[in-house]
């Protein structure tokens, strides 16, 4: 092979490389699946600005919340992300059994994973489930929740 048809070759195997690199910052194959909303909890709703979420569990997680026992694995916590009045994505956080192994420790949530989907349930690529998983660290001592505090207030109606 050429000096120049290595240097041409080598180029484009480090372009691929970057591209790919740069593309594993978004969403990314997991165990995630879209659930069934029907069989969900609408518990909270969040409002910031023109965006407004509407909070949803299974009535397990919630039992389990309210009784302070671990939230059982094949939960869902759905966020429906509606900006001026329209739906605009889907945030949802599965726990698993074993979803956790599949992080090194520094990614890791226990055993909650995270995927962005767009209305249509397809999965939204352009989000980074990385930076979902960074975030809910913080918030260990709820078992990697934002709103756990407020399903105990939660009375049938959703609690803002």
């Amino acid at each position: 092979m050429s000096k120049f048809a290595y240097l041409l070759v080598s180029g484009a195997l480090a372009a691929c490389a970057a591209s790919v690199a740069g593309w594993q910052v978004h969403a990314e194959a997991n165990r995630v699946q879209f659930p069934d909303l029907d069989a969900l909890v609408h518990y909270t709703t969040v409002r910031r600005g023109d965006v407004t979420e509407h909070i949803m569990t299974t009535p397990a997680a919630m039992a389990a919340v309210k009784n302070g026992r671990p939230i059982p694995a094949g939960t869902h916590f759905v966020l429906a992300d509606h900006r001026d009045g329209k739906l605009y994505r889907y945030f949802v956080m599965e726990k698993g059994e074993g979803f956790g192994a599949e992080y090194d420790e520094a990614r890791r949530t226990a055993d909650w994973q995270f995927q962005w989907f767009w209305p249509d349930k397809s999965i939204n690529i352009d989000e980074n489930t990385a930076r979902c998983q960074s975030c809910h660290r913080g918030q260990e001592d709820s078992d990697y929740l934002y709103t756990a505090y407020r399903i105990p207030r939660f009375d049938g109606t959703p609690v803002e």
